[in-house]
């Protein structure tokens, strides 16, 4: 791992980067004192596919039925009294 000021770091960014694409990590400091890590990017998860659950899951006839009067209230539907 390197160190760089933030002075060095603001003026060399391009070259910063290209050092932590081929793998670098870099400290950057201030006054001598670490503040900051730059690393590569690893990226997200990849993206989420529907279906896995498909025929494995059932609903009720019911399950957009409106609840009974007394479970309505204690979730604060006021129009159930």
């Amino acid at each position: 791992m390197n160190v760089v000021d933030v002075h060095e770091a603001k003026t060399r960014l391009e070259r910063l980067l290209k050092r932590v694409e081929q793998g670098e990590t870099i400290i950057i400091a201030r006054a001598g004192r670490p503040i900051a890590r730059l690393v590569a990017y690893e990226g997200d998860e990849p993206p989420r596919r529907g279906g896995q659950w498909k025929g494995l899951v059932r609903m009720g006839e019911d399950f957009d039925a409106p609840l009974p009067p007394d479970i309505a209230e204690s979730f604060g539907d006021e129009t159930s009294s």
